[in-house]
């Protein structure tokens, strides 16, 4: 039989309530349930047939399985006894090599080592905490889960495949197998605890159920929704989606991009087309970044226009975030800035950090839902 995955013991309910269904160890179970039960008819054999003592039926019965060759403990001088003894014989034999093959099934499949590494893939789970939940690892989830890895943040995989959580944890994620639209799946990869969740599960209906639950969970949980039609946006914000996106739509854009500007998307396909904005920009010594404005700063109350004349020049204010999350593009010049404002700018990759210590500003790691303004 071949040796069993780690992803059918990764379920936490898996380990503590179905863990007999691993093939080594129900063979074994089976076997040593089987010699027990071949014992016991055994004993009740000799004293019932017989009229023999316990000790002796069970040490006669002990001695013809294990074929010791020692002699009868009492004589065996009728048929029905002759042949219950035979039948011992038989079933016995069938049953200890049938539990030596089970034990070194068990040993060799190394499902010992495979119980402890899910425990320690449990363990890593509940110690989780500001991680980014991916439901889901197709071809979305896969690219997903190498920009958020890449990003530094924590992150888990949640799918019900078995062979793509398989993949997931050979390629060094931890994942979880489960359905991700369950409660009980989620409260387990730590969704109290996390700071965002994205389901890009090839089912609308499934994202939906996803982004309800998870919404119902953690009501401060930034979710990143997929959907594949146009008509699922709606239903995914009122499920509590903070962001939807729709493939088909961005790459119909995309596509129109190429055909009305392509020597901007040129610049900006370089890499094969995987490059991050801040990786092209950075190419020509920018960077954009997030800068919270918290209470105690010198920008308070100031202008948008003042911003950047106070901060040399050095940086463009090309986006506002209010404190209540509602978005401001191309902010006017003549735009106050308040306290937790975030500022969203592009400017020199070595004067941001220079900005954000003049100004006690704060760089904002904390991504929240935004409604455009």
């Amino acid at each position: 039989m071949p040796r069993r995955s780690l992803t059918t013991l990764m379920n936490p309910r898996f380990v503590q309530e179905h863990w007999w269904v691993s093939p080594g160890l129900r063979n074994l179970i089976f076997f040593v349930l089987a010699f027990l039960g071949l014992l016991v008819v055994g004993v009740l054999g000799y004293w019932l047939l017989a009229g023999w003592p316990l000790l002796d039926a069970l040490y006669m019965v002990v001695i013809t399985i294990f074929g010791i060759g020692y002699g009868e403990v009492r004589p065996i001088n009728t048929p029905a006894l002759r042949l219950f003894t035979m039948l011992i014989i038989i079933l016995g034999s069938v049953t200890v090599v049938g539990m030596i093959g089970a034990l070194v099934q068990f040993v060799t499949e190394g499902e010992i080592q495979e119980v402890l590494e899910s425990q320690r893939m449990n363990q890593k789970i509940t110690e989780l905490t500001d991680h980014v939940i991916i439901c889901g690892y197709g071809r979305m989830g896969h690219i997903l889960a190498q920009r958020v890895r890449g990003s530094g943040l924590p992150l888990i995989i949640v799918d019900y495949n078995e062979e793509r959580i398989r993949e997931a944890t050979e390629h060094g994620y931890l994942a979880h197998l489960g359905n991700a639209e369950d409660e009980e799946t989620l409260i387990w990869v730590g969704v109290q605890r996390a700071r965002a969740l994205a389901t890009v599960l090839p089912d609308d209906a499934l994202n939906v159920f996803v982004t309800l639950t998870a919404r119902g969970l953690n009501p401060k949980l930034t979710i990143l929704a997929r959907g594949e039609f146009p008509a699922t946006e709606r239903k995914l914000r009122l499920a509590g989606a903070d962001h939807v996106v729709l493939p088909a739509t961005i790459g119909a854009l995309r596509l129109a991009y190429l055909i009305t500007h392509p020597a901007t998307l040129d610049f900006f396909d370089r890499n094969d087309g995987r490059s991050t904005i801040n990786e092209v920009l950075g190419e020509i010594h920018l960077r954009m970044d997030e800068l919270l404005v918290p209470e105690n700063c010198a920008l308070v109350n100031q202008t948008v226009a003042d911003v950047e004349v106070r901060g040399d020049r050095a940086f463009i204010v090309v986006a506002l975030r209010r404190a209540d999350g509602t978005l401001i593009k191309d902010p006017d010049r003549h735009t106050v800035i308040q306290a937790g404002d975030t500022l969203i700018v592009v400017g020199h990759r070595g004067d941001i950090p220079h900005l954000t210590r003049k100004f006690a500003l704060r760089r904002q790691m904390q991504y929240r839902g935004i409604r455009q303004g």
